[in-house]
């Protein structure tokens, strides 16, 4: 569902529209004042107003929590930094955590600089995949989308309409935002090939274009001014709540009130600049009072207003989007995810549960809740996933099957698997075809090289398509629906 809505009702109660010959002048783009005259479905108008800047602006203030959680805050010193996971997440861990990829990320400054990422080269056919998000969680690069088996990678991201010189054989990246999150996953064959991928991070390195002068002919310096020194005057905003430490940055986003919200994105917003076709969104945010870089202040009397759109905004991201693809109990999404333009429900509906989503030429992921007759997955129950040959995850990489609690945590306990893909030497049917048991409890020794174990209590799947091909996100394959037994 795409936005498009003309937000010209300002917040102030004592300036509320009518909603007779003012609301047809605002479906015709000019709006009227009428200060003295407030009509009942006025509150209706501001709400649903505060319910779409809430939308919009979700990605940036869930993708500020994430680098504010990564250290990577002005003035901590960690900015233009990799963070390797030297690694495997452990039982029980939070945030749909991938058990077959080792992550190294890093929240990248170009304020003051290029930044210049050098990735070693995939060997020997190991899956290496590097993606970057501007703040708003849109996707700038991902080298999956062509090559999930890379060669030595150089990449420099800088601001949009720098016209400086790059060093030799560097793929330019531009971005408006002035943070940008890098993420670097290498795949993983269990604890035991560890070593193999840890390797491949400390090739791994990130540089300032001044630094590499002697290497670059005639650099012209970053745009002067392109953030400037905002960072010194930004207003302050109110601490995350306690208690959700462990939380996802969607998560720490969703539980705040109306008024650290605003505020977040206010001071965001100064450094990560909307694109110019949210003009309509950020002259709604205007007429609350949220201004870049400027402190918020919301009157008393407007809290009834700002919760109830913030609760129509919630239910809103804990909804589907209709453009989602649903099959056999599963939903995935294809079209549109990483480059989305104003479907500002779309991204803020995946920042909520991921604060970046790879485009669907980088990574597809369906996900299963509810078996084939509409119950939900439950590890009390037996079920199983039967794979046909010729519908086999469609990859030009690889594909694991993760089961995770309803919350998105991996299950406690000692377990003999956590994942299972097409490295593992499943048991074959006769026809080529074979099938997953799922279930908390061993199925028994014939059915031990198919068994995924899955957390007690209701629970979830993840298939996670990495580098997939055309027929995964165009829903002509869908995955098998999930049978109890």
């Amino acid at each position: 569902m795409k936005n498009h809505r003309r937000w010209t009702f300002p917040l102030d109660a004592a300036l509320w529209m009518s909603v007779s010959l003012a609301g047809m002048a605002v479906l015709a783009g000019c709006a009227t004042r009428a200060p003295d005259e407030v009509k009942a479905s006025s509150p209706g108008w501001v709400k649903n107003q505060v319910a779409d800047a809430y939308t919009f602006g979700f990605p940036l203030v869930a993708s500020d929590i994430a680098r504010e959680r990564a250290g990577a805050a002005p003035g901590q010193g960690a900015l233009n930094t990799f963070r390797h996971a030297t690694a495997l997440p452990p039982a029980g861990a939070t945030g749909w955590p991938s058990v077959d990829t080792l992550e190294s990320s890093a929240w990248l400054d170009v304020s003051a600089d290029p930044v210049i990422v050098t990735l070693p080269a995939a060997p020997r056919g190991r899956y290496l995949d590097a993606r970057a998000f501007d703040a708003w969680t849109n996707a700038l690069y991902s080298s999956a989308d062509t090559t999930p088996y890379p060669k030595t990678q150089r990449i420099a991201f800088v601001p949009a309409g720098w016209t400086g010189t790059l060093p030799t054989g560097a793929t330019r990246v531009e971005t408006r935002t002035r943070y940008v999150w890098l993420s670097v996953r290498v795949r993983v064959n269990g604890p035991r090939d560890l070593r193999e991928a840890r390797k491949l991070q400390t090739a791994m390195h990130i540089d300032t274009l001044t630094p590499a002068k002697g290497s670059v002919s005639d650099p012209t310096p970053v745009v002067a001014g392109a953030w400037g020194s905002s960072t010194a005057r930004q207003p302050a905003v109110p601490p995350l709540p306690s208690g959700l430490a462990a939380a996802t940055p969607g998560a720490q986003a969703e539980a705040l009130d109306a008024n650290a919200f605003f505020a977040r994105l206010a001071r965001s917003l100064d450094d990560n600049p909307a694109a110019t076709d949210d003009s309509h969104a950020m002259s709604g945010l205007a007429d609350l009072g949220v201004k870049p870089g400027e402190p918020v202040q919301f009157k008393k009397t407007d809290a009834p207003l700002l919760d109830s759109g913030l609760s129509d905004a919630r239910e809103r991201l804990a909804t589907v989007p209709s453009n989602a693809l649903t099959k056999n109990g599963w939903t995935w999404f294809g079209d549109g995810v990483g480059i989305y333009g104003t479907d500002y429900t779309l991204r803020a509906y995946l920042a909520r549960r991921q604060v970046a989503t790879s485009t669907k030429e980088g990574e597809v992921k369906p996900v299963a809740r509810t078996d084939s007759e509409g119950h939900a997955l439950n590890g009390a129950n037996q079920y199983t996933l039967h794979f046909t040959p010729d519908a086999l995850p469609p990859v030009r990489g690889f594909w694991t099957l993760t089961a995770y609690t309803k919350d998105g945590a991996l299950a406690n306990g000692k377990l003999p698997r956590l994942s299972i893909s097409e490295r593992d030497r499943l048991r074959k049917n006769r026809d080529g075809s074979f099938d997953v048991i799922l279930s908390a409890k061993s199925p028994g020794r014939v059915h031990a090289a198919n068994w995924l174990p899955v957390p007690e209590g209701d629970f979830q799947l993840a298939l996670r398509l990495y580098a997939p091909k055309p027929q995964a996100s165009d829903g002509s394959w869908a995955p098998p629906s999930v049978d109890r037994e």
